[in-house]
């Protein structure tokens, strides 16, 4: 166990470093696109958008919730990037072939998307308090929000592992990625809430586990705990299925690859 707890925290030391050595890719990984949604796409729509329609008290408030959940979304479907590049290389072939346990590969992956992904959804959070957008529920709220964020994150990253591990160059890679991820946004309630969408639409979206994940983090903002802990325990029970699914058609794209 100690072993492989050193394996997880030097592999994870290995992305750490990559990242550090490519300045511009970190600054741009840290204030990152999403960022730019809750700024520009917020300021643009603060006075288009009927405030009863999103029951906020104006759209950044309403829209923060979506851009925190966004940014999960963007970092867990891109979070198998440098597995794949690793793969294409040759390099991931010649890890495996080391004395190390193959598990502490991906386990060191989730520990640096998580990582990466709960840093900017605080800078997020940091940024819409300057927007005066504080969260209801405090820093105990803040902390759920983290915890919602990293369990929705969790099966992102296995399907962004599976997708590495099962295609053949990261063009496909990079196709597949956009196919996902713009319909999984478009469809929830990230921009706008379910009751402004068309019918069909809102079907789609009540599939969709991300418009759950919002529903969930958007009232911690918002309101506070009294609307939140219903929507928190349905978006838990919806997460754990979702990650269970995803985990396991991880672990058999893995075991393909490497097998």
């Amino acid at each position: 166990m100690q072993n492989q707890i050193q394996e997880v925290l030097a592999l994870t030391n290995r992305w750490v470093k990559r990242l550090s050595r490519e300045k511009f890719s970190m600054l741009f990984t840290l204030v990152q696109p999403m960022l730019f949604w809750l700024i520009f796409f917020g300021s643009l729509f603060q006075r288009a958008a009927d405030v009863q329609l999103v029951q906020a008290p104006n759209y950044i408030s309403f829209l923060a919730a979506g851009v925190v959940v966004m940014t999960v979304l963007n970092n867990g479907l891109a979070g198998g990037v440098d597995l794949l590049f690793d793969k294409e290389n040759g390099f991931l072939e010649r890890l495996m072939a080391t004395p190390i346990r193959r598990s502490s590969v991906i386990l060191s992956r989730f520990l640096f998307v998580m990582a990466i992904t709960a840093m900017q959804i605080l800078v997020i959070l940091g940024v819409a308090f300057l927007f005066d957008v504080r969260p209801e529920t405090g820093f105990l709220g803040i902390a759920v929000i983290l915890f919602i964020g990293m369990l929705f994150g969790v099966g992102l990253t296995s399907i962004s592992m599976a997708m590495a591990f099962s295609v053949k160059s990261h063009g496909d890679f990079f196709s597949v990625l956009g196919f996902l991820s713009l319909p999984m946004i478009f469809l929830s309630s990230a921009l706008v809430p379910l009751s402004a969408m068309p019918g069909w639409m809102q079907t789609l979206a009540w599939l969709n586990p991300m418009t759950w994940v919002i529903d969930a983090v958007r009232p911690l903002i918002l309101t506070g705990w009294e609307a939140a802990i219903p929507q928190i325990l349905i978006a838990v029970v919806v997460l754990l299925v979702f990650d269970a699914l995803c985990l396991y058609g991880g672990a058999k794209a893995f075991k393909k690859t490497v097998g």
